[in-house]
């Protein structure tokens, strides 16, 4: 083969020399790419066949590896939609069109309701909603993007509170109870709650206390949307929803009779709210109530997603109730380091890599997921200049042999003139 042998091994010298600077140049300009797994070129000899007394140069080749098992630093940020991965595993990301990828890139915003990374693929979870959907452990059949679209406006109806006061001791007995619903019913105090029905729609409460006896008290409650037009008795019909005897203990005061102290109230179009009324007592003084509390809400909107380590989307609504609406998977592959990369930092399966395996986060050997952090790309600047400059040198020696090369040629051809 000879001086030409040498010149075509020179040139497969400065090739793959080439191709390790191009995967610094790939590393350098993703230093920034959130979840970025670095690459590298590998060389192989090839050797060529010759004669044992005389040498025959073979050539080298490279092939491209990248560290997608390689864990990269955590960063810490102030979306809660910001998801990273410490340990194994990858997110489900669906492109544009629908196909299914692997990516450990999170930094999800809310486009269009649904959480989209910046390369443009949108997160994958299963839903725990509407009869949740089924999860399959070696495909991305049951995924669904993790969207507000479907959790739409929620009412939650009253159905717990507390109701709090203190009655006077020494007040004179009613002689027309609220509960007769007369025009002149006379009481020593009245409070009045707001409530949800079913709609969400407000339902005033009227609660009216009144001593019957020694001791013995009466609590009643109407709907205050039957009071009469001058804002109270007599209430419409229908509008008394309940009343319930209350019995003291003149030594302290404490409240002796209901046992539980629960006044259960059917809310129309709602549910029954349990009203707590065991820290009433009647003591020396003035009708003071104390406290007045009632769950439930009108409609309100999403407002945020919150995610939990084992990867739990929890729809937080405007008036701060949640909702664990999505469940986050992680996917694993026998061999990750082998996965197909694609462009917008994800990545496909393939033969070499291994089947498609899904699991819930911070379970087994996956990994758990932060909420607020993203995972940094795994390049390290110095090793990629230092990677280059090794490059540069190789490249330039193997010029220089093809330069040789050259040069003794001419002296062969010039041998002849």
């Amino acid at each position: 083969m000879g001086l030409y042998g040498l010149m075509t091994t020179s040139i497969s010298g400065m090739s793959v020399q080439a191709d390790r600077m191009g995967t610094v140049a790939d590393n350098i300009a993703n230093v920034n790419t959130t979840g970025y797994k670095e690459a590298s070129a590998q060389f192989a000899t090839l050797v060529a066949e010759g004669h044992v007394a005389s040498y025959v140069p073979g050539s080298v080749s490279s092939v491209a590896r990248r560290a997608i098992s390689h864990q990269g630093d955590i960063s810490y940020t102030t979306s809660p939609t910001d998801l990273a991965i410490s340990g194994n595993g990858f997110f489900m990301v669906q492109s544009p069109s629908g196909t299914p990828f692997l990516t450990r890139a999170g930094s999800f915003v809310t486009t269009n309701g649904q959480l989209v990374n910046a390369a443009g693929f949108t997160l994958l979870g299963y839903d725990l909603l509407n009869g949740g959907s089924t999860s399959v452990i070696n495909s991305a059949a049951g995924l669904v993007p993790v969207s507000t679209a479907n959790l739409g406006l929620k009412a939650t109806p009253s159905s717990v509170g507390e109701f709090q006061v203190m009655l006077p001791s020494d007040a004179a007995t009613s002689v027309n109870l609220p509960s007769a619903n007369g025009a002149f019913a006379d009481f020593s105090g009245k409070t009045s709650i707001i409530t949800y029905d079913n709609l969400g729609h407000q339902v005033t409460l009227d609660i009216y206390s009144a001593k019957t006896a020694n001791n013995q008290w009466e609590v009643t409650v109407y709907d205050n949307a039957g009071a009469s037009a001058n804002g109270g008795f007599p209430y419409a019909g229908g509008s008394l929803l309940t009343t319930l005897p209350l019995t003291f203990d003149g030594t302290n005061g404490k409240l002796l009779t209901p046992a539980n102290g629960t006044l259960s109230v059917n809310i129309p179009n709602g549910t029954t709210l349990s009203l707590a009324l065991g820290n009433t007592t009647q003591l020396a003084g003035d009708y003071t109530p104390m406290k007045a509390t009632a769950n439930g809400n009108g409609p309100s909107a999403v407002d945020r997603f919150e995610i939990s380590k084992n990867g739990t989307v929890t729809a937080v609504y405007a008036d701060g109730s949640r909702v664990d609406a999505f469940q986050v998977p992680l996917a694993s592959v026998a061999s990750p380091d082998n996965l197909t990369a694609i462009s917008g930092n994800v990545f496909a399966t393939n033969k070499d890599s291994g089947d498609l395996q899904l699991g819930k986060a911070n379970t087994g050997a996956l990994g758990y997921i932060a909420s607020g952090a993203l995972e940094k790309s795994s390049v390290d600047l110095a090793s990629e200049l230092t990677t280059m400059v090794e490059a540069q040198r190789s490249y330039t020696a193997n010029s220089k042999v093809f330069q040789t090369g050259t040069q003794l040629l001419d002296v062969l051809v010039n041998l002849v003139r």
